[in-house]
């Protein structure tokens, strides 16, 4: 046998080529246009023993440098405790399905309702399903929940401050539903409440869906917003960072009939792009039309407390016609992890989290701002942990917003935020982000562009000249914090004057 992993043999191979009438392997690609065929071996290494295979990628694993990663928009890194990992990766959590059997499912069928009773009281609500798949889905069907419970009522207003791609998923819900999605107008980075008045007072509107913080990390102030929609007839849907709920006001102090949102800043880490979780919580009297499932306790033969499967209104469980939905169940280890974070945490932790994020994000604003190349794009509005900054340095200087944050990510390994248009960029700070990393970033942030800004090296010596000559370098890169300040104030005053004294 030529490859160990190959269960075929050169006679398993021939007969089955004989079966599809031909003589060679390379005729089942016939077909494919000569010019689109690989006529070479693969790039590959060799084959590695186990030891050798661990040392590559230990070698590898030292190779890369993680930096700081201040990219939000929908999904943000936070600490994950020890704890959580060495409780998750345990068989009897890791490995389970669907808990139907109760009588052999007690451990998941508790942690579920445990999680319930945490998202519940998070978001100030009376009840929560098992969780969803991700932020998105978890608010589309929010709306199918509201529609559903409308009385025929087909139209769904969303905030334009939402995030996009939340937005995206929930139109493409609507379309397939016959469900029509009418926006609020955005005013000065919040949800222009006026606008929202004169489109209920049209009628027929089932819901209104907000966010909270918005997309570009504003906190809105939603005072009255849940009377002018239920007057309307209407059920409010508040789109949440569960996390920021540790210091925020819940869905359920503002008024909201459904709370959604993404719980994947409740300790999970990014992983490269997933898995996520959803959440959807809501009132006793929206329950039979929530998705999902519910865990519920009870009592067994013995008046034992014990846990069970309730509610289920999904297709595969009744007839399908009358389920409220079709989303599947979603990896609930994932709802563990959240479990696990929360009750590790608690109120007190999840506080300080916060507090330390807000700190960091207020600091680095004003750190970045000083500098002379951006500004906030919603300078007074209140945000917890993520801002939108303005890039005004290009006419300046001559060097892009995207040619600043690749090099930054390619050379310094600073992921610096995310560019959501040509000149915007949305920052978010972790709480694992200290003063002194925020101070770093700003130094070698100011290097880069410094020496970044020519592309030839004797317009970059005179760069160099002109800014030795207006500013002390020796200081600027000081470990002392006020001459660090002093060289950041320099050198926005600096590029202010185009660069020239």
């Amino acid at each position: 046998m030529a490859y160990k992993y190959f269960p075929h043999t050169p006679d398993d191979i021939q007969l089955m080529l004989e079966r599809c009438g031909m003589t060679r392997l390379d005729e089942l690609y016939s077909d494919i246009p000569a010019n689109l065929q690989l006529k070479r071996d693969y790039k590959l290494p060799e084959q590695m023993s186990d030891p050798e295979l661990e040392e590559k990628f230990n070698d590898l694993a030292c190779e890369i440098d993680t930096g700081d990663n201040l990219l939000g928009a929908g999904y943000y890194e936070h600490y994950t405790p020890a704890a959580i990992k060495a409780l998750t990766s345990r068989s009897e959590f890791l490995t389970s399905y669907t808990p139907y059997q109760a009588e052999i499912s007690q451990g998941t069928l508790q942690y579920i309702f445990e999680y319930q009773s945490m998202m519940a009281e998070l978001t100030g609500m009376e009840v929560s399903n098992a969780s969803m798949y991700d932020c998105a889905t978890a608010t589309a069907e929010a709306m199918l929940m509201a529609v559903a419970a409308g009385k025929k009522r087909k139209r769904v207003l969303v905030s334009e401050t939402l995030s996009p791609q939340v937005t995206g998923v929930v139109l493409t819900y609507a379309r397939f539903h016959g469900i029509d999605v009418d926006f609020i107008y955005m005013n000065d980075g919040v949800t222009d409440l006026n606008h929202m008045r004169d489109v209920l007072a049209e009628g027929d509107v089932a819901a209104v869906i907000l966010a909270s913080p918005n997309y570009y990390g504003i906190v809105e102030d939603y005072t009255g917003v849940a009377d002018m929609v239920h007057e309307a007839k209407a059920l409010l849907i508040m789109n949440c960072n569960a996390s920021t709920l540790g210091v925020l006001k819940s869905p359920g102090e503002w008024g909201a009939d459904i709370a959604c949102g993404e719980a994947q800043s409740l300790g999970i880490p990014l992983s490269f792009g997933g898995p996520g979780l959803g959440f959807l919580c809501t009132s006793k009297k929206l329950i039979r039309k929530m998705p999902g499932r519910i865990v519920g306790a009870t009592t067994d033969a013995d008046g034992k407390r014990a846990f069970v499967l309730t509610l289920q209104a999904r297709e595969q469980h009744i007839r399908r016609e009358k389920a409220t939905s079709n989303i599947c169940s979603n990896q609930s280890l994932m709802a563990l992890h959240a479990t696990i974070y929360l009750a590790l945490m608690g109120a007190k932790g999840l506080r300080e989290v916060n507090e330390l994020s807000f700190s960091a994000a207020h600091y680095l604003a004003k750190r970045l701002v000083e500098t002379g190349l951006f500004r906030l794009e919603y300078p007074n509005r209140p945000f917890v942990n993520e801002f939108l900054l303005r890039y005004i340095g290009e006419e300046e200087i001559g060097v892009s917003l995207e040619k600043i944050v690749t090099y930054l990510a390619k050379t310094d390994a600073y992921n610096l935020g995310v560019i959501i248009d040509t000149d915007l960029l949305l920052v978010y700070t972790p709480e694992t982000i200290s003063k002194e990393d925020i101070d770093l970033l700003m130094n070698t942030l100011i290097t880069d562009v410094r020496f970044e800004l020519f592309n030839d090296d004797e317009d970059a010596d005179d760069y160099d000249n002109e800014f030795d000559d207006y500013a002390d370098e020796d200081s600027f890169f000081d470990d002392n914090d006020d001459d660090n300040q002093k060289g950041i104030n320099l050198f926005g005053e600096f590029l202010k004057k185009g660069g020239k004294r």
